[in-house]
């Protein structure tokens, strides 16, 4: 039975010993060593005075020591902290500070662009090169190397395993993007990570004969299960940082890999690239999640791999995924986001919690064991978003915790759930209330020649909001972008037009991939408000 996070790798290792858990470029890691590497690191951390709960920050790419060292941290009883590993000193400096970050695991090269922001960090003892030590003295913090540590303490399977953990302490701390303000701390339990691993496994079928592509950040949850879905199942996960889509073509036809997830600009990247057979044919299912998937993006993925079933998918770090359409549903069912995953409840509710009606939009409301912990040393945020279950028995003295979600969605008739945008992002415009994504949806159905679309809006003396349209259009095609807007403009009701349009060849990204919505908006703001 697997109860703790760690005990993924132990428990695949006791039925898959030799059977291939991670792969990294031309480095395969069978089951039985990984857990041996995670149980010696895990010693080596104790000895250094890692107590129970304490946080271990991982700011690595995705290497096999970095997939060690999370699950070592959580065996030795700490709460490990996934740092994205592209982001600044700034922010990794903030990440370290705002949890109290004990001991640090990184690389020298990234030690040294780190070097002076440590200095500001007072609760770090400890930091943990995996490559070599720098030349020169970079930090008055401890620092030595990890081979020369796991020399130093030779292995012998002596980890203390606590006799007092419980699935509901804390394992780890993921910083979400936040869509305003600084990077908030999503503390999830044991029990979070594997009840979500389980659920996910379940419905995609994952068995020990697939082979899962880990291409997303693993401080991005959806990243992460990845890698808990792929060892809990005895699967066999390839690691890859995405660079290149031609790079991943490549690695999914050498590697045979059967699961392939991403995120909307990512899917919309890998669609511009030649597929050749040897790399779609044993492709067994793709999933989508982190923001709706455009029709004609999927209509590309679906024809690209033609074997595969395609997943979409729901989903918030504060409770891991909340749902999933059923593949043989998804022509049937367009536009929604299906139903919700196996061990979880999802309520549709008005501001004062009552149920709402069928095809009435409100809130999303997440229940059960997927429910983080909430959101790290912020009572007020946590208290914004985990509030009392609706509707909950008169009787019980201590109320259950659900997780708000902020979403707003609506559900049919036949219990399907439609995504209708955040909260605060929606558009009330000449009296109408306005969804981005509608507006988006619509680029892309009517102007071929769209590659994205990402709408915000700004303050407006006569409309109330405008709304503001950004688009990226395919590479060498030859239109105009008068006539480009003018098939956007055709699909949409006057009210739902941009007054604001702007060309890009890109446009910004957060760490995790994602458009940076918020950005966007600021930049909006600044030039368009009340013009």
């Amino acid at each position: 039975m697997v109860t703790f996070f760690d005990q993924i790798v132990s428990a695949s290792a006791d039925r898959h010993a030799t059977r291939t858990a991670l792969v990294f470029k031309d480095q395969q890691i069978d089951y039985q060593t990984l857990d041996s590497r995670v149980s010696h690191m895990a010693d080596c951390l104790q000895g250094l005075n890692l107590k129970q709960h304490d946080r271990v920050a991982v700011f690595l790419p995705k290497l096999p020591e970095t997939i060690v060292s999370l699950f070592a941290i959580s065996r030795a009883k700490g709460a490990f902290v996934p740092v994205n590993s592209v982001l600044k000193a700034p922010q990794v400096e903030h990440i370290l500070n705002d949890c109290d970050v004990k001991i640090l695991v990184t690389s020298s090269d990234r030690l040294k662009a780190l070097s002076s922001s440590l200095e500001n960090c007072p609760a770090l003892e400890q930091i943990i090169l995996i490559d070599k030590l720098p030349k020169t003295e970079l930090t008055k913090i401890s620092t030595l190397l990890l081979s020369d540590l796991l020399e130093q303490h030779p292995a012998d399977n002596t980890v203390q395993r606590s006799s007092f953990r419980v699935d509901n302490d804390m394992a780890a701390i993921l910083y979400t993007s936040g869509s305003t303000g600084k990077p908030k701390g999503v503390v999830l339990s044991h029990r979070n990570l594997i009840v979500g691993a389980q659920s996910v496994a379940e419905y995609l079928e994952n068995t020990s004969e697939d082979v899962l592509l880990a291409l997303l950040p693993l401080s991005f949850d959806y990243g992460l299960s990845q890698v808990t879905t792929a060892l809990l199942t005895g699967a066999t996960c390839v690691l890859m940082d995405y660079f290149l889509a031609g790079d991943v073509v490549k690695t999914i036809a050498k590697h045979k890999v059967t699961g392939l997830a991403a995120v909307p600009p990512l899917w919309q990247q890998l669609m511009k690239v030649t597929w050749p057979d040897n790399a779609t044919e044993q492709l067994r299912y793709f999933t989508n999640s982190g923001g709706a998937m455009p029709t004609v993006t999927l209509t590309q993925i679906r024809e690209t791999f033609k074997n595969a079933k395609p997943y979409l998918m729901y989903g918030l770090t504060e409770a891991f995924r909340s749902t999933y359409l059923s593949p043989e549903l998804v022509d049937e069912r367009l536009g929604s986001m299906g139903k919700a995953i196996p061990n979880a409840q999802i309520m549709v509710v008005r501001e004062d919690g009552s149920e709402c009606d069928a095809d009435e939009p409100g809130e999303l409301v997440h229940r059960g064991p997927h429910v983080s912990l909430g959101y790290w040393n912020d009572s007020v945020k946590t208290a914004e978003r985990f509030k009392p279950v609706p509707s909950q028995l008169s009787g019980l003295v201590i109320p259950e915790m659900a997780v708000w979600s902020g979403d707003t969605v609506k559900r049919d008739k036949d219990g399907f759930l439609y995504f209708v945008g955040r909260k605060d992002e929606m558009i009330k415009t000449s009296g109408y209330r306005v969804s981005p994504m509608e507006v988006e949806e619509a680029c892309y159905q009517a102007a071929d020649e769209v590659s994205e679309a990402i709408v915000t809006s700004v303050k407006d003396t006569e409309l109330g909001q405008a709304v503001v349209l950004y688009l990226v259009l395919k590479e060498g095609v030859e239109t105009t972008e008068k006539d480009v807007l003018a098939k956007c403009k055709k699909s949409l009701p006057n009210f739902m037009h941009p007054k604001h349009v702007e060309y890009r060849d890109t446009l910004p990204r957060n760490p995790n991939g994602k458009v940076d919505r918020s950005l966007l908006s600021k930049e909006a703001e600044e030039k368009y408000q009340n013009v």
